[in-house]
């Protein structure tokens, strides 16, 4: 199978292609912008609250007319524009693939290569996130505006995000002789660390991203000391995640202020190999440093974080502020060995879980929905292959093309990897219905190559994204895709294995559904969707069975009027409000019911539930390496987006073992 580069097969269409559309975009332009000339946003009302309301009522007064003349004076081309348009559709491709063509910054071929499976375990890191980049006009209806600005920033935050490196940390309690962990992802990291350790003092603020506990479980904390200790042995120099020991100067317990001004010691250990790359990377500049606003101290180039996140960080003698470290390096896919006696944050659930105010360090796998506009998509992609090397955008069919009725827009699935994409294959759903068919919304699947093996067979993983049909009491038809979705899948697995003597089998590692499913798994109203067989085949780390949720699990789906209120606007405010029952109820879309009363603010909110959650990331069991066991290792739900779209994003890392014992 051929990877489309170009959305067309020769030039000549493609110039024709785009002179049509240039005759198109002014009238689809000033069309969007009447439209949302009357729709504003409660942020914009806000924001204009002080402004009297003749000015307001003489703005609309004005633009209207304008608008209009120039959209009357436009149609006539876009109808040229449309004739030209329409047939050309018929030889486009059903996506675009693009890969970074800077080899300083490539190296998802050494990622490809360098897992041998002859060490016991790998770990790979899934997202998926509903991102609503449609028109402006109508992401409004979302209570969301400024597409463009908006695909810019939240490809800036995902990308800042993922890059930052995996930091371990490791507290030694004052008041106890054990020690306790804390699950904390740094956001320094420092410059051109040549040895294979390194010692920095840092003072830091206390943030909800980490919490000081002091837990009386001795046994648990030293096996989790000597793994520790023995991290560089464990992870054969490979893993990416920095260990990170902390004792406290304090003889007592450590309250939050005294957390503010206490000084504490910090052992970087990292792999000579990580620190040529780290000063390499340095000299050249590729990952500038940025330097945030007042209001943006370590908050990953993100404007709306808190400013508690990072504060200051002595190096040496000096102190120096924290938006003069790079935290912005390029490290490979961590190598894990787990161990019987691994202790777990959470002692209800086999995996860890957390609602995180960033994205997970070393994120290989992104899957994104609703990148409906064009312009975003490539903006979108700009600032992504600052760090995701392989990418698929533009995904879909228009006009009549593959589906039966017209498509005024693609399908909004945007994909991207670390790891080189060998085969890539698109589906519309035939069964579209209403206001959803007027978008090729379908399927995306793809394979990827994360190693091989001394035998030089190739390891693959499939991954899959999807966006279903979004109509309430629509349960058949949602259905119906999901049926679709398998059968798919299984012919995607078919027509691109291999298995000739000269090229021998493929191991495969693992096999993922991403998307935004459309329904939840508590709704009286999603029954049928909740006991398809879908969930025979995938694994959901969320559900217990069908209509049963895990106590952990939270809905994903924010409550649009509530995007912009102070509590929720930052990453950690929405963190910390998600981390409450009465938090969900205040900001999360519940199923509609009679159990529902009317919150401070007048919206709706029921008695009981955690919300819906309608943002899946599965996995399959079988189908894959019959000698290898595929684990879900950590599972997180994402406020790094807060103000930016409507869904909250879902990350899964898994840890795929080859069985082999360890030495």
């Amino acid at each position: 199978m051929v990877l489309y580069t170009y959305p067309f097969p020769n030039g000549f269409l493609w110039g024709l292609h785009s002179f049509s559309w240039a005759l198109i975009f002014p009238t689809f332009w000033f069309a969007d912008r009447l439209v949302a000339s009357f729709l504003h946003t409660t942020y914009e009302k806000r924001q204009r609250s002080g402004d009297p309301c003749y000015f307001r009522v003489l703005c609309v007064i004005i633009t209207t007319p304008i608008y209009l003349a120039l959209l009357l004076a436009s149609l006539p081309f876009a109808l040229i524009g449309f004739f030209f348009w329409a047939p050309l559709q018929s030889a486009r491709k059903p996506y675009c693939y693009s890969r970074l063509r800077d080899k300083a910054q490539s190296n998802g071929a050494i990622l490809s290569t360098e897992w041998k499976a002859t060490s016991s375990a790998k770990s790979f890191c899934f997202c998926s996130a509903n991102v609503c980049l449609l028109p402006d006009s109508l992401a409004r209806f979302n209570n969301l505006a400024d597409t463009q600005g908006r695909a810019r920033e939240i490809g800036r935050r995902i990308r800042n995000g993922a890059s930052r490196p995996q930091i371990k940390i490791y507290i030694d309690s004052p008041t106890n002789t054990s020690i306790s962990a804390a699950s904390f992802s740094s956001l320094i990291a420092p410059q051109g660390s040549e040895g294979a350790n390194r010692s920095v003092s840092i003072s830091m603020k206390r943030t909800t991203s980490m919490e000081y506990k002091e837990e009386n479980t001795g046994s648990n904390n030293i096996e989790e000391n000597r793994e520790a200790k023995s991290g560089g042995e464990q992870h054969e120099g490979k893993d990416n995640a920095v260990i990170v020991r902390i004792g406290a100067e304090d003889t007592g317990a450590l309250s939050d202020a005294e957390t503010d001004a206490s000084v504490v010691q910090v052992a970087i250990s990292s792999s000579t190999e990580h620190g040529m790359e780290n000063k390499a990377e340095d000299q050249k500049g590729q990952m500038s440093n940025h330097r945030p606003k007042e209001a943006d101290t370590g908050s990953l180039d993100s404007h709306s974080t808190s400013p508690e996140s990072v504060v200051k960080c002595r190096v040496g003698d000096g102190v120096t502020d924290s938006s003069i470290i790079n935290n912005k390096l390029v490290y490979k896919t961590s190598f894990a060995k787990k161990t019987a006696g691994r202790k777990k944050k959470h002692m209800d659930e086999a995996f860890d879980h957390e609602i995180s105010a960033f994205f997970p360090a070393n994120l290989d796998f992104l899957c994104l929905q609703e990148v409906f506009d064009k312009r975003s998509a490539e903006k979108l992609k700009d600032q992504l292959h600052q760090y995701f090397e392989y990418i698929l955008y533009d995904v879909g069919v228009y006009a009549c093309q593959g589906c039966c009725s017209f498509k005024f827009l693609n399908s909004g699935l945007f994909f991207a990897s670390r790891y080189p994409i060998l085969d890539a294959d698109y589906h519309c759903f035939p069964n579209g219905k209403g206001s959803d068919s007027l978008a090729a919304k379908g399927a995306l699947f793809a394979k990827v190559q994360v190693g091989t093996t001394p035998q030089d067979q190739r390891i693959v993983g499939y991954v899959s994204c999807t966006h279903l049909h979004a109509l309430a009491g629509d349960a058949v038809v949602r259905c119906e895709q999901l049926d679709f979705i398998q059968e798919w899948m299984t012919e995607f697995r078919k027509s691109t294995s291999s298995s000739s003597i000269a090229n021998p089998e493929e191991l495969v590692a693992f096999d993922v559904l991403c998307g935004d499913l459309n329904f939840d798994n508590c709704s009286a109203d999603d029954k049928l969707e909740q006991q398809h067989s879908l969930f025979t085949h995938y694994k959901d780390p969320c559900r217990l069975g069908p209509g049963e949720e895990k106590s952990w699990s939270i809905g994903t789906l924010l409550d649009p009027q509530g995007l912009y209120d102070e509590e929720v606007f930052t990453p950690e405010n929405l963190q910390k409000v998600l981390e409450n029952e009465e938090g969900r109820k205040e900001y999360l879309v519940y199923p509609t019911g009679k159990n529902h009363v009317a919150s401070e603010k007048g919206r709706k909110v029921p008695l009981k539930g955690s919300g819906r959650r309608i943002d899946y990331v599965m996995h399959k069991e079988e189908g894959l390496n019959a000698e290898w066991k595929v684990e879900v290792e950590e599972f997180s739900f994402i406020t790094h987006l807060a103000g930016l779209t409507d869904h909250l994003p879902v990350a899964m890392r898994l840890m795929v073992s080859t069985g082999e014992e360890e030495q």
